[in-house]
């Protein structure tokens, strides 16, 4: 063999046709540099109206044409005009007026009675899941007698033991939420100590309380953040029941449910009485519901896993 052939270099290797791994395709990579408001216009148009629903809530005194309780006997029963949108109600209260401070009782008692949910939640389904043996057992068997019950019939019988009003309300229908966040939380957190990294530090001897705290609470807060943005539009549904059955916020507090249960005794010749809180009420749900769903498959890691 002759040098020139000995000295010669050696050809350069190809990269293989396929893609590389580890590379994403330059169509997944622009997807997944679009908002998450262009690839999901329902999201973005449900955040939209629910964002409405929050700024009229929140300047609910600027934005009323009326005092929500201001009742007036020359106005009963009055359909949608100029003067009243929506129309007035039995007692000549402003329609419109009542729904946008509605509003405000809705998200408010939505929103405080979910967080208690997800604080009960925390705390039960951590002890659940670190605790384990005849505490672990106890725990889950509370849990289980608290999800064998809708959350209305729950709500119905703390409201009972509570009383009537809007801050009743709150607490019986957070009470009635412990249980489905405290199966999240528990599921969470059983696969979450059993990663090696939690392994790793109760070998090094770190307290436990400070595992908890530096390695298990971050990887449970997260989805249970995401559980909160969806179980509004839960809470907020079993709150309005609760009203229309009489049992929840008393008159004239400005409630969609019990505005709807007022209506019902004239919704042969004055339907918008119970008509515009029902679209109101329905509109909010829709949209709270689209909204959580939007935000659970895009920031979920389950979801996004199996996707």
């Amino acid at each position: 063999m002759s040098a020139e052939a000995t000295n010669s270099p050696a050809p350069a290797t190809l990269p293989p046709a396929g893609p590389q791994p580890g590379h994403r395709s330059p169509g997944k990579a622009r997807r997944a540099r679009r908002s998450i408001f262009l690839r999901r216009p329902f999201f973005t148009v449900a955040l939209i109206v629910a964002l409405g629903y929050v700024l009229a809530a929140a300047f609910a005194p600027f934005v009323a044409p009326y005092d929500p309780v201001m009742q007036s006997m020359e106005a009963m029963m009055q359909p949608p005009s100029g003067a009243h949108p929506l129309g007035t109600d039995s007692y000549g209260q402003d329609i419109l007026s009542r729904v946008i401070y509605g509003a405000r009782y809705a998200l408010v008692i939505g929103i405080f009675s979910v967080l208690i949910g997800a604080a009960g939640g925390l705390v039960i389904g951590l002890a659940a899941g670190l605790s384990g043996g005849w505490v672990e057992w106890a725990l889950m068997r509370l849990i289980d007698s608290i999800l064998a019950l809708p959350s209305l019939i729950l709500a119905v019988a703390f409201i009972a033991i509570l009383g009537q009003g809007v801050d009743k309300v709150v607490i019986a229908v957070g009470l009635s939420m412990v249980g489905p966040f405290s199966r999240t939380v528990r599921a969470d957190v059983m696969q979450v100590k059993v990663q090696g990294f939690v392994e790793a530090a109760h070998l090094m001897s770190i307290p436990s309380l400070q595992v908890i705290r530096r390695h298990i609470l971050p990887n449970v807060i997260f989805p249970l953040a995401v559980q909160v943005t969806i179980r509004i539009s839960e809470a907020i549904l079993v709150s309005s029941s609760l009203s229309f059955l009489g049992i929840g916020v008393t008159p004239p507090t400005p409630d969609w449910g019990l505005m709807i249960a007022e209506g019902r005794d004239f919704v042969s010749f004055a339907p918008w009485m119970s008509a515009m809180p029902g679209f109101a009420l329905a509109l909010l749900l829709i949209a709270l519901s689209i909204v959580g769903d939007g935000i659970r498959e895009e920031y979920d890691p389950k979801s996004r896993r199996g996707a």
